[in-house]
């Protein structure tokens, strides 16, 4: 039995790693910025104000915290995308770091943005940093746990790709215009995306957690990422529905701007070479099967 501090636990992976930690017998504590009560410590990250000695005794910490990226990329919302990440992070590892008794690891969640638009070229971890603000954020929100590796820390950076689950995320939105037949490729459709099944990232995370040699960044994502035309197509088979209408890539810049460029036009093709090395064994390595199982059609 382990006591972890977790940010982030209402989100979709923090809720399923809660329900996972809670069943293992572990002892958890939210971080939460409201007022708090048992289980519970309050935070203000903007305000950089943190109960550090309530972290004392923690045998882990796994870092979730973040505003939701999506939404037109105005400057304000750019903002705060990248201060929520970045100052939590910041907040959070300097007050661990004096900490008497410290933790063994902080897992911190990161994300495949930072390696940016990297055409059809297969990247892992050992790639470099792309340009644009979702690199840049993802860049400064690593960086920011410096704090954290300088006093002694395990530090692992697990780098999330796109989630497939029906509960959140990019397939919850994709749902409803492909079940009424309208979904589609997405620009040319060659551009890449790295996905992951969401019992894989709540495996990965546990995994990260557990992996005393493990540190740096890990690529979460399955090892066969596709092309957004192969995921369409693959969608549109497991529901039964015609993929027949895409959207060109001037609609998409034209609807969502410099956040429909990013998060839907660009692309790269991750892989989790670190993460397959330290011995992790996918559950879902595959795309069809991993929907199936998600959309409950494995026996379709």
């Amino acid at each position: 039995m382990q006591r972890i501090l977790i940010s982030g636990a209402s989100g979709l992976i923090g809720q399923g790693l809660k329900e996972l930690f809670e069943s293992s017998g572990h002892q958890l504590t939210q971080l939460v910025r409201r007022a708090p009560v048992v289980g519970e410590v309050g935070w203000d990250p903007a305000a950089g104000r943190l109960d550090r000695e309530a972290l004392e005794g923690l045998d882990a910490v796994v870092h979730l915290s973040g505003a939701n990226i999506a939404g037109h990329f105005t400057a304000a919302h750019k903002r705060e995308v990248k201060d929520s990440r970045v100052d939590s992070t910041r907040v959070l590892c300097e007050a661990l770091a004096k900490l008497r008794h410290k933790p063994k690891a902080l897992i911190c969640a990161s994300a495949i943005g930072i390696y940016g638009n990297r055409g059809e070229a297969p990247i892992d971890e050992h790639s470099a940093p792309g340009t644009g603000f979702l690199s840049e954020v993802c860049t400064a929100w690593e960086a920011a746990a410096e704090p954290a590796r300088q006093a002694g820390l395990r530090v692992c950076h697990v780098r999330v790709g796109v989630v497939l689950s029906p509960r959140g995320g990019a397939l919850k939105e994709l749902l409803l215009p492909f079940r009424l037949g309208v979904g589609g490729r997405l620009g040319d459709g060659r551009q890449g995306l790295s996905w992951v099944d969401y019992d894989d990232i709540l495996g990965i995370f546990s995994h990260a957690l557990t992996s005393d040699g493990l540190s740096g960044p890990l690529n979460a994502t399955a090892p066969t990422p596709v092309s957004n035309a192969v995921f369409t197509r693959t969608l549109g088979r497991v529901l039964a529905r015609p993929t027949l209408l895409p959207l060109p890539a001037a609609i998409v810049r034209g609807l969502f701007g410099e956040m429909g460029q990013a998060l839907l036009l660009d692309g790269v093709y991750a892989r989790p070479t670190l993460l397959e090395a330290s011995g992790y064994r996918f559950r879902y390595p595959k795309l069809e099967a991993s929907l199936r199982h998600q959309l409950g059609r494995e026996g379709a």
